[in-house]
């Protein structure tokens, strides 16, 4: 049997090494329109900011080693023009030579990715405006940051390459802004969860323009000038496109292939196309959200890779389906970690599901031992049943860990109770006795078992001072350094000794920094008689960085 790949990296290069290790007889040919087969376009920006010193560690597979290892037919710099369904070949030109031939396949890959999306305004084609997709892109940003050494930098849209970018060209001594269009960076994080980023980045001196996009580019004596989406200019010396990608879809739609969202290729759960003989895995094919079944696009490795395998286990006779994305996802924003899995709030109040949340700011690790920080992890569940719908974190130590432990839970259909009897590992230096993962679980079944009910930040503005209280159970030092609004003040242990001070006729709203001060005073109140009590959910530390407030 023959099969033909059209793309490496992380789809079309795993899939050649799999299908390699199940059939040793099988002719294998892989097209790459690049140079490069396997190479890790995750760490780009972590070359280009100088973190990874040596160019060569970012390639994982050279065309001479997977020819090597797994006598693949591998030939780069080579384009494919058209797949000819009916007559089962591809037609492929080489841009080393010129050459143009037919290539015929009985199994044909599709791993073509995505591409970044280069808006038409003016000045989009200049030199010094610049994407990064792949090595060649990688080293031209490279090459004009260490020769020409820009000063300023214009970093467009907020996602995981712009963010990244954006650290990485301040650590190579340049100033730079983003735009993003959007009112928040990393669009898989809440708003509120964002916010604790955009006032980090803040602090290192990214100058963030938020609810901007960028128009137009022209040259002007001192630079470039750029046009923004607010009616302000400014000049820099290079501009980074990181608006988003488009799936690569060319030949498929051409060859007539079923599309779906978003123009990504359309394939059933072993990975093949509305051809049979044609399949196709990557950041250009339509998935199911794991969460919601709903039709998906998530560009990210670690399915792609997974999603090889099992292409090359069809093509193979060993077929396993694939079962959907969660979008699990890590970034690193300077000394700030942000991670998420499932879906966020905002794709479930879109899709009208019902859900609840909690936060929780818990420490890194057991407080008595040196070193620790504040890990703020939300947590969105089903009411009802309290199937975990999906989770947020943003910290300087251990939200990798967290995420990842409740992503697996995700998989397993794991809820709420499920996460509040997990044994995790323990000792003073990584974690608590009850870890994180562990007190969102009690949190949430908390709420679900109706023994606190809580409020969110959004809702503070509906407060009423007739019919409701606002009390700050903090310390009085804490509330001397700032409260929410006109919070009285009633700390925790003189709860007790001050009922007389909580009106009954009122609703009573109860915060602390973190939420777990503010769910003890309910219980207090609660047990005393209060019919109408609720905590804040994530207390001081939830509302301070949307509020722009200091919440250390």
């Amino acid at each position: 049997m023959k099969i033909v790949i059209i793309g490496g990296v992380a789809g079309g290069a795993s899939a050649a090494a799999r299908l390699r290790r199940l059939d040793e007889g099988a002719e294998i040919v892989l097209f790459e329109r690049g140079g490069h087969i396997s190479f890790a376009n995750c760490g780009l920006p972590y070359y280009i900011g100088g973190a990874i010193p040596d160019r060569e560690s970012l390639l994982l597979q050279t065309p001479a080693s997977m020819e090597a290892r797994f006598r693949v037919d591998v030939r780069v710099q080579t384009e494919v023009l058209k797949i000819d369904r009916a007559r089962k070949v591809v037609s492929v030109r080489s841009e080393a030579t010129g050459e143009e031939y037919d290539e015929p396949y009985d199994k044909l890959l599709i791993s073509t990715g995505a591409s970044p999306v280069r808006p038409p305004f003016p000045g989009a084609d200049l030199p010094e405006v610049f994407t990064l997709r792949n090595m060649e892109d990688c080293d031209r940003i490279h090459d004009y940051v260490a020769l020409k050494r820009p000063e300023r930098a214009l970093v467009v849209g907020g996602g995981f390459i712009g963010v990244e970018m954006a650290e990485n060209l301040v650590h190579s001594g340049i100033r730079v802004s983003l735009a993003e269009m959007a009112d928040q960076i990393l669009a898989p994080l809440d708003y509120e969860m964002a916010c604790i980023l955009h006032r980090h980045m803040r602090k290192k001196g990214v100058d963030l323009k938020l609810g901007t996009s960028l128009q137009a580019v022209e040259r002007g004596e001192d630079g470039l000038i750029c046009r923004l989406g607010d009616g302000t200019a400014e000049t820099f010396d290079m501009v980074l496109l990181a608006i988003g990608v488009r799936a690569d879809n060319g030949l498929a739609r051409e060859a007539g292939l079923e599309l779906g969202f978003k123009g990504t290729i359309e394939v059933d759960p072993y990975m093949r196309t509305s051809d049979p003989d044609i399949l196709a895995v990557g950041d250009v094919i339509e998935v199911e959200d794991y969460v919601s079944h709903l039709p998906a696009s998530v560009p990210l490795a670690g399915p792609a890779n997974r999603q090889g395998r099992l292409a090359a286990g069809t093509i193979a006779g060993r077929p396993e389906a694939y079962e959907g994305t969660l979008g699990t996802m890590v970034c690193k924003v300077f000394d700030y970690t942000a991670g998420a899995t499932g879906n966020n709030e905002k794709q479930l109040k879109s899709q009208g599901r019902k859900y609840d949340k909690v936060y929780v700011h818990p420490g890194s690790h057991a407080g008595y031992y040196p070193g620790g920080s504040t890990i703020s992890l939300k947590l969105l569940f089903d009411p009802d049943s309290g199937l975990i719908l999906g989770a947020q974190a943003v910290g300087q130590e251990g939200v990798d860990k967290r995420i990842d432990v409740i992503a697996t839970a995700m998989h397993g259909r794991m809820t709420v109770f499920d996460l509040e009897k997990l044994e995790l590992s323990y000792a003073p230096p990584f974690s608590s006795a009850k870890d994180p993962v562990n007190m969102a679980g009690f949190t949430a079944a908390n709420v679900i078992k109706g023994d606190v009910e809580q409020i969110f930040i959004e809702d503070l503005d509906g407060l009423d001072p007739e019919k409701d209280l606002l009390v700050d159970i903090r310390t009085p030092d804490e509330y001397a350094g700032g409260t929410i609004g006109d919070a009285v003040s009633i700390p925790l242990d003189e709860i007790r000794d001050r009922l007389d001070e909580f009106p009954r006729d009122k609703r009573i709203v109860l915060f602390c920094r973190a939420g777990l001060r503010g769910y003890i005073g309910c219980r207090i109140l609660m047990q005393h008689g209060f019919q109408k009590v609720c905590n804040l959910s994530g207390g001081y530390l939830t509302w301070a960085p949307v509020a722009d407030r200091d919440a250390d």
